[in-house]
């Protein structure tokens, strides 16, 4: 008999899983050149029926376009990936206590409500802001992480918990919008199939069986119910990762949720993120259509924000948390290094491209712009929070060399 492969260790996944976001967020990176130069180029045609390409059986309404595919279905892996993390944290991980999710779950409301404000505030009245107030709200933990890999490095590892902690509660936050905000028409009987799918899937966990061929056939079943129900069919994956069963048996060395999580996180950003992003960031990107960016509420809505909105909300409510409830300041973080680190939060680039697609679908005219405007908020973030990390590390690089100041 084979033996199993044997996995990396709970303790090295951590650092294994930011050397993979690392490598994904640059393959992310990429994907989103490719976008860019294809449909601002001749061949822009090209891409744009690529895009619109109808696949898929109309019996059962999934005659989609690659680009819906590429949203409603790749991304519901990437969102499994996410519920297992989600479900992770929240059971045996950083928001596994109420003390030890305060700080994150704090700084990730205020990275949601004040970019929302500022949004509104800016871009109040516009044609789609009704909605697109929803699009700053997200934080991409894969390419935050990623920078944070990169630039940081030199930081206490304390800073890289809070991010993901940060951003693990954010995503939840952004999943609810998704679910309560572009759901419509719900269909009851659909519904019903998918909560018993889902329902299956849990007993199954609860069961301890472990056979692939039966839960791949259930999670596409519960997909397609979940998309036929009206909710966006992302939230199928959401769900199922939070069903996984994230605590090992006696006797067995790695849980479900662990198992899973190493197995599909490589392909989540390998291969889901960026098709996705190959897909939603071929935007206009000319002369005219940069002035449109800079000049039209929405998309100065959504970079104002990502870009202040974010960081004033995350240190914000962060330093109310710690006046007003047991919640600390993380272990060798000073509260410069908290503002480099919550610089990071403007990066919404994947999440918050899905949220402008599902909140501008109806205003097609606006949803280039702020497409335009998330990518463009994004990298700066990326820059200016890698460029704050980069001091920061080099501040505490001289720290280890010369601990006392006034020797």
């Amino acid at each position: 008999m084979i033996a199993p492969r044997r996995l990396v260790a709970p303790v090295n996944e951590f650092a294994r899983y930011l050397r993979t976001e690392t490598v994904g967020g640059m393959v992310l990176l990429g994907a989103t050149a490719i976008a860019l130069i294809w449909a601002n180029s001749p061949w822009s045609g090209a891409y744009t029926a690529m895009r619109e390409t109808v696949v898929g059986p109309a019996a059962l309404h999934l005659d989609l376009t690659l680009a819906q595919w590429a949203t409603d279905g790749l991304l519901a892996i990437f969102f499994y990936v996410v519920g297992l993390e989600l479900k992770r944290e929240l059971v045996i991980g950083e928001l596994s206590t109420v003390r030890q999710a305060l700080l994150p779950v704090a700084a990730a409301l205020g990275g949601m409500v004040v970019p929302a404000g500022i949004a509104l505030a800016v871009g109040w009245g516009a044609p789609g802001m009704d909605q697109a107030w929803a699009i700053p709200v997200a934080t991409d933990i894969a390419f935050a992480l990623g920078v944070l890999a990169l630039a940081g490095s030199a930081l206490p590892v304390t800073a890289r918990v809070f991010l993901l902690g940060l951003a693990v509660a954010d995503d939840l936050g952004a999943i609810a919008v998704i679910a309560f905000l572009f759901s419509d028409g719900l269909q009851l009987l659909a519904l019903l199939g998918g909560a018993l799918a889902a329902a299956l899937y849990w007993y199954l966990q609860r069961r301890r069986v472990r056979a692939w061929w039966i839960y791949v056939p259930l999670g596409v079943a519960t997909w397609v119910a979940i998309h036929e129900a009206g909710i966006h069919a992302t939230i199928a994956g959401v769900l199922l990762g939070l069903l996984t069963r994230v605590k090992a048996d006696p006797g067995e060395e790695y849980a479900p949720a662990l198992r899973l999580e190493h197995r599909l996180q490589p392909w989540s950003a390998g291969l889901c993120v960026p098709v996705f992003a190959l897909f939603a960031a071929g935007v206009p990107v000319g002369a005219d259509a940069l002035r449109e960016v800079f000049t039209t509420p929405v998309p100065l809505a959504v970079m104002s924000g990502l870009l202040f909105g974010k960081i004033i909300g995350i240190l914000g409510f962060a330093a109310l948390a710690i006046r007003i409830t047991p919640a600390c300041r993380p272990r060798g973080l000073s509260w410069r290094d908290m503002a480099a680190v919550s610089m990071l939060g403007g990066v919404g680039f994947t999440v918050s491209l899905l949220i402008a697609e599902l909140s501008l679908a109806d205003v097609p005219e606006v949803l280039d712009p702020a497409k335009a405007a998330v990518l463009l908020a994004s990298a700066a973030a990326s820059l200016i929070g890698a460029a704050m990390l980069v001091r920061r590390g080099r501040v505490h690089s001289a720290l280890e060399d010369d601990p006392d100041p006034a020797g």
